[in-house]
């Protein structure tokens, strides 16, 4: 498995504070509730019509991308091909990119139009797709485009024209059961053959899948995977080694600067979507996060960070087996960007009030964001769906006086977040802002009481546990 010499243990993070919404204690979740919520889509609707900045720059990268036109035709395919013979999962990722831009637009200027389009590329896809194939990269794109294909739909789920049942059906049946796969079996490999970014989409599919199909043991097989799983997606192993300045070392900034990315921005995008259903992953093991997120922006800036030498197995189960071993951090081209950092900067520095200088500086430095199609025509372009600089600029949350628990660095600016974090139990006195106006994103609580991890999302996370010792008590029989 993963050496990681001088690895911190940290904190254990039993008492991270989970707290439902109202639509979770009555059995589901917030809707519109994955990468943006209903008052997140109001507030940039208000900032563009204010003409303020940068928000306005933002859209302007959106308004302009060729994507964002309405009357995009869609081309839905039966099965979608990525890796091997006869790959056309490029149809796929431009269709869905068309869609949640259409649909982002749509909310943002009030044009029916936008959303209309969107509804009708998601219509036509999920009457059309029965299964995605291909080499081991069939579970990059169930994963990366299962994700993104949920938020998109989840912008207008309350279409009228919109068939909700019918797209539940395809996410479930096509796109997260090649996640829940992966996250069991790792495509018949040794748990550490694949880099942390496969483990990551395959996250983000099934957490967005749960949370779009008010599925709770989804949601909460994804949570305890990112907590405890045993790939290299699994946030103590993808960033291994805590550092006492305050930085922690990615573990893909080994391999190259493109793939170390990426992982951060899947990694941002999971906890984004978990946050808007009351799910503090941000703050998770004394913001371990932030930590290895501002370790990559000083690294990715240019900047000097250190690395310990770690060794991954290789290879598959009962066949062909290795090992490699990386001493340092890859080298890096500061002028390479993708859409990834207003997301988690804004996070951390306007909800949360910590400081951030890595993140704040490569965020300014990559504003505006754009989306899919900016970013070059090939697929890692499109990896992110971007627009960062519009969705995810807020104001600085104003302090409420009402946080609790122990002070760490993931709750130190007191009152800017009434959730509690880790080392905090949640507590029935911890109202959220009603300054807030109910703005989820921006409270995290909605004013409904929590309940920890331990005793709720560990809880429910039985099945992959559970499907997982069995996967290796069959192995160990053959």
């Amino acid at each position: 498995m993963l050496k990681a010499a001088g690895a911190t243990a940290g904190a254990a993070g039993i008492g991270t504070a989970v707290l439902p919404t109202p639509a979770m204690a009555a059995g589901a979740y917030a809707h519109p509730g994955l990468l943006h919520t209903r008052a997140d889509l109001d507030r940039m609707a208000a900032k563009v019509k204010a003409g303020a900045s940068p928000h306005t720059a933002g859209f302007a990268r959106l308004t302009a991308n060729r994507h964002a036109q309405r009357g995009w035709t869609a081309n839905p395919q039966a099965t979608v091909v990525r890796g091997g013979s006869g790959q056309n999962y490029g149809i796929l990722y431009n269709d869905v990119h068309a869609a949640y831009q259409n649909a982002l637009r749509g909310h943002i200027s009030g044009d029916g139009a936008h959303l209309d389009t969107a509804v009708a590329i998601l219509n036509a896809w999920s009457a059309e797709l029965t299964g995605v194939g291909g080499n081991a990269d069939r579970f990059l794109a169930a994963g990366l485009y299962g994700y993104q294909i949920a938020n998109a739909a989840e912008l207008v789920r309350d279409h009228p024209d919109f068939e909700l049942d019918r797209f539940r059906e395809m996410l479930t049946g096509v796109f997260a059961p090649l996640g829940d796969d992966f996250l069991v079996r790792h495509n018949g490999a040794v748990v550490s053959n694949y880099w942390t970014n496969w483990d990551l989409a395959a996250m983000c599919c099934v957490l967005a899948t749960g949370i779009l199909c008010d599925d709770r043991a989804q949601v909460a097989r994804a949570v305890e995977y990112f907590k405890h799983g045993e790939g290299l997606g699994a946030i103590r192993n993808a960033i291994p080694v805590v550092h006492d300045d305050g930085l922690a070392e990615w573990l893909e900034a080994g391999r190259d600067q493109g793939h170390a990315l990426l992982g951060v921005g899947l990694m941002g995008t999971f906890c984004e979507m978990a946050w808007n259903q009351g799910i503090d992953l941000y703050g998770y093991d004394d913001s371990r996060f932030l930590k290895g997120a501002q370790y990559v922006a000083k690294w990715a800036m240019g900047g000097e960070v250190p690395f310990t030498a770690n060794t991954r197995r290789k290879g598959a189960i009962n066949g062909w087996s290795g090992s490699e071993t990386v001493t340092e951090a890859a080298p890096v081209d500061p002028a390479m960007t993708r859409p990834i950092w207003a997301m988690i900067a804004n996070h951390y520095t306007r909800r949360r009030g910590l400081p951030a200088s890595y993140l704040t500086r490569i965020a300014a430095k990559s504003a505006p964001e754009g989306g899919g199609g900016d970013y070059g025509p090939n697929s890692g372009g499109y990896d992110q769906l971007g627009f960062g600089t519009l969705a995810f600029t807020r104001d600085r949350a104003i302090a409420t006086g009402t946080g609790g628990g122990t002070a760490s660095p993931s709750a130190s600016a007191a009152g800017s977040d009434p959730r509690p974090q880790t080392g905090a139990s949640a507590s029935p006195a911890a109202p959220a802002s009603s300054a807030a106006g109910g703005d989820l994103a921006a409270t995290g609580s909605n004013g409904v009481l929590g309940w920890t991890a331990a005793t709720g999302i560990t809880a429910l996370a039985g099945g992959l546990l559970l499907l997982r010792r069995r996967d290796r008590g069959r192995r160990e029989s053959q």
